[in-house]
């Protein structure tokens, strides 16, 4: 990726560096290798030979005593006087590098680059070729390269950070990883206009819509340079050195809002699947991840299963999800809330810690209104549970809550002089507040429509989840009643008390006329809930006729418009399903009343028929003695006038003048007998 070049800083030319020793113990022509062993190119036969991991070194014991203090040690201190081999343990560096320092103890020219300059000066570290032994020793000319060349070049300080990552715990205790961050901080801090040096640039598939865009892989000296020119060059580092340079750039007082882009770049390179450049929508609803080794680094690929993940990459990537975290500013728009709810997902799934998981709810809960549904929709990984965790929903609700708390009641913690110029923006703050509440109202609604028709989420979770917002956060619960249906219709078996206690849920005050019509003939709704909505609907045709009433007649202000003049022009204005819907109504009834007064008609014949068989029995003569039948008759006479006396409109309505009049001596007699 990187290319041979050279960068001028304040006026001076840094190349890549060839050293040697002043000091040329034995003469030779250079190095040469036979498979696994390197020989010297001299007459003299060596006397040492030294193993580093596979590779051996046929070598001569003074040069290396007169340059390496370890060679020394481990010859004099070792019982056998003539040891004539050695092996080198735990080498930073390996083989490559002890070769390179054998070399500088021949006097033989070494180059120093920034891909090996760290790995060299672990090594002369290791070997303690320090200058006690040698003026210009090894240690000395690293140093030298490290803080005068590679320090002062942006390439140089990425590339020998890259470098270092096979090198721990050396480099931290040499300080080339904190030295190297220092460096990369205060050049991503410079200033745009005055950057004279090369850096990767954006690939053409990446798009960052905060900031421009940049095509070209170095900048023209009349080219503007994007902010955001450093994201994919620090993408490039381990999680562990990223961390290392996020943190020295934090301190450098770089913006928030370039640090959270960063991290989401970082994230997108090294979790794909986790954000999809230049688009809110997911790419996969379920998506389980894998890793692998791939150009020196950790290469996230989507896999259909996580029976395919090892354990070593699951905690490789356990790992990048808890420094993420851990560095994401703390201010509230640093990173998008659907980055923080894809993250959220994943961390769920790989059991990051939880202090952690609870610190990305918090950030959640901050900017929940900017939420999407498809982001909320977070599985459940444990088995024989709901399919969506519906309790991290919830707790992301309670964190929303309590910061809509807290930017509540902040003015009370504002000095005296602050409070003129608060209450001059409250008003515009209140409705910001409303406008996120109702936001995340109706994304609460999606959701519970979209859960509900999970077999196993028990009715408790749904009420709690339904009743987590307060009532004033939602101005028309339509979306609580088509969720609260959907939710009926996929649990058939609930019993009675349990589709009642369902149905508090939702205020039937609040449901549009539509979803009244709707209710009113929707089956899986308890009768008790089907005539409060009938009731609150009649009740708001009822007020809106009456104050349309008071106002035509006070005359009211100039600037009132009632919406209905009269009944007529209010039927009118209510929508056709609304009409339809009261027509059959109306229909209905009509028709139950005409059934009602036909029973009427045949029970007052069959009593006429009962009276005139018992005045045949009185004239036969026969002993008064009330049949069962006949005390039947008189209970059900009984009841009939019971009935009559409750509801005298009706008895009036439905029995004609002549019967009353007929009817007047023979309730007495039957009251009496």
């Amino acid at each position: 990726m990187w290319e041979s070049e050279s960068e001028s800083m304040g006026g001076r030319e840094y190349r890549d560096e060839i050293l040697d020793s002043s000091k040329h113990g034995v003469k030779t022509d250079g190095f040469e290798r036979r498979g696994q062993s390197w020989y010297v190119a001299t007459d003299i036969p060596s006397d040492l030979l030294v193993r580093v991991e596979d590779i051996n070194f046929h070598l001569h014991k003074y040069p290396l005593l007169s340059m390496c203090g370890r060679m020394n040690r481990i010859i004099y201190e070792s019982r056998h006087t003539e040891l004539n081999e050695v092996k080198l343990e735990n080498l930073p560096g390996g083989p490559d590098a002890f070769e390179r320092a054998a070399k500088f103890c021949y006097g033989i020219a070494v180059d120093l680059t920034a891909a090996n300059i760290s790995g060299l000066r672990c090594a002369a570290e290791y070997l303690e070729m320090t200058g006690d032994l040698e003026e210009g020793n090894l240690i000395c000319k690293a140093e030298a390269f490290l803080s005068y060349v590679v320090l002062s070049s942006w390439r140089d300080s990425i590339l020998v950070l890259k470098s270092c990552e096979n090198l721990s715990p050396w480099v931290e205790n040499l300080q080339i990883v904190r030295r190297c961050s220092e460096s990369i901080a205060w050049k991503a801090c410079a200033n745009p206009r005055g950057i004279r040096w090369a850096y990767t640039g954006k690939p053409a598939g990446i798009s960052s819509p905060k900031w421009n865009e940049m095509k070209d892989s170095s900048p023209i000296r009349n080219q503007q340079v994007p902010p955001d020119w450093w994201f994919e060059d620090i993408s490039l580092l381990r999680i562990d050195h990223f961390v290392r340079v996020v943190t020295a750039i934090k301190v450098k007082g770089m913006r928030f809002e370039l640090i959270g882009a960063a991290i989401m770049h970082y994230a997108a390179k090294w979790l794909p699947g986790l954000v999809k450049e230049g688009s809110g929508e997911e790419a996969n609803n379920k998506d389980n991840v894998s890793a692998c080794r791939k150009g020196g680094g950790l290469h996230m690929v989507v896999t259909a299963s996580m029976d395919e993940i090892s354990s070593i990459q699951m905690k490789e990537r356990r790992m990048i999800i808890e420094s993420l975290i851990s560095i994401t500013p703390p201010q509230k728009d640093s990173v998008s809330c659907s980055f923080s709810l894809r993250l959220l997902r994943m961390a769920n799934m790989l059991k990051v810690a939880p202090a952690l998981v609870t610190e990305l709810e918090k950030r959640v809960g901050m900017q929940l209104e900017q939420a999407t549904l498809t982001d909320l929709l977070i599985p459940s990984y444990n088995d024989g549970e709901t399919l969506y965790n519906v309790e991290v929903v919830q707790r992301l609700l309670e964190h929303f809550l309590v910061q809509e708390q807290m930017e509540h009641s902040s003015p009370s913690r504002q000095t005296f002089s602050d409070k003129h110029r608060y209450e001059s923006s409250s008003p515009r703050r209140n409705n910001a507040n409303s406008n996120a509440q109702a936001r995340v109202a109706r994304l609460v609604d999606s959701y519970l429509t979209e859960v509900s028709s999970d077999r196993n989420l028990a009715p408790t979770k749904f009420q709690v989840l339904a009743e987590a917002l307060p009532d004033t956060t939602r101005s028309c619960d339509d979306g609580l009643y088509r969720a609260v249906d959907s939710y009926l219709k996929a649990h058939p078996t609930l019993t009675e008390h349990e589709r009642k206690r369902l149905c508090r849920v939702m205020d039937c005050q609040k449901l549009s006329i539509d979803a009244c019509m709707h209710a009113a003939q929707n089956e899986r709704l308890p009768l008790r809930v089907v005539v409060q909505v009938l009731f609150s609907q009649q009740l708001k045709i009822s007020n809106a006729i009456a104050n349309n009433a008071v106002k035509e007649s006070t005359g009211g202000p100039h600037y009132f418009h009632p919406v209905f003049s009269t009944r007529k022009a209010l039927l009118e204005g209510t929508p056709q399903s609304f009409q339809e819907g009261w027509a059959t109504a109306k229909k209905d009834i009509n028709t139950l009343k005409f059934q009602l007064e036909s029973m009427n008609d045949k029970y007052l014949e069959l009593q006429t028929e009962m009276e005139a068989l018992q005045r045949q029995f009185d004239k036969m003569g026969k002993p008064k003695q009330a049949s069962a039948w006949t005390s039947g008759w008189k209970k059900l006479s009984k009841l009939t006038k019971m009935t009559a006396m409750d509801n005298p409109e009706m008895e009036s309505s439905q029995v004609p003048p002549a019967d009353k009049a007929r009817k007047g001596p023979r309730r007495l007699r039957n009251s009496i007998s």
